[in-house]
């Protein structure tokens, strides 16, 4: 794939990110673990993260997220984690989801558009699956922000392009 494409996707997903960390840091602590909520603020972080990195796992039976994540995400029942995570050990994960999220753009390849690529467990080709991925992180990072904007009045601002450099 282009380097100049790479530079886009990046700048885009890269946004998306630093507008869901945003989101977490200026979500008040009262509001972060209220369990009374439908979404929970934290859940729909947590949500957002865990398919961000299971997302890029090119072998899926073997995706297992870092400590202290588990994998009740996949459960079909919809089983919570044990705990609510804290705003610390979340930050963490984004960490790691944007190092991979950078690492997987850099090696986008020409076949990037090969419908026999690695993504293509689910009927994309690599290229689109970063696609899907970004459209699934920044809908979470809507209803963050929109449940930040009901709670505390103000959200943090639109992101146009990734902080962390190309």
């Amino acid at each position: 794939m282009d380097a100049a494409w790479k530079k886009i996707l990046w700048q885009q997903f890269g946004a998306a990110l630093d507008a869901l960390e945003a989101c977490m840091q200026s979500c008040p602590e009262s509001l972060w673990g209220d369990r009374s909520r439908k979404p929970e603020f934290w859940y729909t972080a947590y949500h957002a993260l865990f398919w961000l990195d299971h997302d890029f796992e090119r072998v899926p039976d073997r995706y297992v997220p870092p400590e202290p994540f588990g994998l009740e995400e996949m459960d079909p029942a919809g089983v919570l984690p044990p705990r609510v995570y804290t705003q610390a050990e979340l930050l963490g994960y984004l960490a790691h989801g944007r190092a991979r999220a950078h690492v997987a753009i850099r090696n986008l390849g020409d076949d990037a558009l090969d419908s026999a690529s690695w993504a293509s467990r689910v009927g994309l080709c690599e290229a689109e699956m970063l696609l899907y991925t970004l459209r699934h992180l920044q809908h979470h990072v809507g209803q963050l922000n929109m449940i930040l904007s009901q709670v505390t009045g103000s959200a943090p601002r639109w992101a146009k392009q990734a902080k962390q450099p190309w």
